[in-house]
């Protein structure tokens, strides 16, 4: 119980520090682009034109609505984060009861990793299912900035909302694709670097354990990089034809389910949408429309 307690006091901290960042990558991913592009320097050194990165884009949201404005949706993403890390925490201790075998495998085997990433996997799916409901009111929180709405403006009202306008399904909205996005991530990553300390470092080798956690960090963000594309679905289709500005055209399409939203996404080359807060570049064959504030 009282990691659980440390767990959500340290969760809760890192959620109110990263808020800002996740605010601005949300509408970015969504197409929102209230600043003009401007001339500036790749990582290359070379004069491109750029799209405005994270702080540009904090100012302009802070003009406009105070410092305050960077945690719209806060509220509801501390109860996901709380309730997640309650549920989490609860599945892995009936895994630990249910499914520990009398004869563990050895620690570092194959079959050890594959048990571990199941239980996890477990886990973190139902924390997400449980969740999911506060993570779609929380984007729709943020999206509100480019129609200026005030539809989702608390956590009880904005259930009230979602249950009146959409019923059950409502609250499930975009959580397939996150799913899928998870469960991939976390094989991908576990597996390569299982591969990566087994075939590449030698136990003999000073500083091991530093060198294992250092590729599990490493696994973990190109299996992120790899498994975006699902994210950037689960988040659109969340706030996909909800009434909302940033959930209907022009800034995107209704889309029946989120195969659709995928393909279309991959048809114009957005894939990686949100995926870069700093040296953002101009979508390839696009034109912005000032009036609109995003391109075409």
């Amino acid at each position: 119980m009282a990691d659980t307690c440390g767990q959500i006091v340290l969760g809760s901290g890192l959620t109110v520090l990263s808020h800002p960042l996740m605010y601005i990558k949300v509408l970015v991913q969504v197409g929102h682009e209230p600043l003009s592009p401007t001339m500036g320097r790749n990582i290359f050194g070379r004069q491109v034109y750029q799209l405005p990165g994270l702080f540009a884009y904090a100012k302009h949201i802070i003009k406009i609505d105070g410092k305050a404005g960077l945690f719209n949706g806060l509220a509801p993403r501390l109860c996901a984060g709380t309730i997640g890390t309650v549920v989490h925490s609860k599945v892995v201790q009936v895994s630990l009861v249910r499914f520990t075998e009398p004869v563990r495998a050895e620690d570092g085997s194959l079959e050890n990793v594959v048990n571990e990433t199941t239980k996890e996997m477990i886990a973190r799916s139902c924390a997400t299912i449980v969740t999911h409901p506060f993570h779609v009111i929380t984007l729709r929180c943020m999206v509100q900035f480019i129609g200026r709405e005030t539809k989702y403006s608390g956590v009880f009202d904005s259930i009230i909302t979602v249950y009146r306008e959409e019923g059950i399904m409502g609250f499930f909205a975009g959580l397939i694709p996150r799913l899928l996005g998870d469960v991939l991530s976390l094989w991908i990553c576990n597996l390569l670097a299982h591969l990566i300390n087994t075939y590449a470092i030698d136990d003999s080798m000073s500083h091991t354990g530093e060198i294992k956690n250092c590729s599990q960090a490493v696994t973990g963000f190109f299996a992120s990089m790899l498994t975006y594309p699902f994210v950037l679905v689960s988040n659109l289709m969340a706030v996909n034809n909800c009434g909302l500005a940033g959930g209907l055209p022009p800034y995107a399409s209704v889309y029946p389910t989120w195969v659709d939203c995928w393909r279309h996404l991959s048809k114009e080359g957005n894939m990686s949408r949100g995926n870069s807060l700093f040296f953002r570049k101009l979508p390839a064959g696009k034109t912005y429309a000032i009036d609109q504030k995003r391109f075409f």
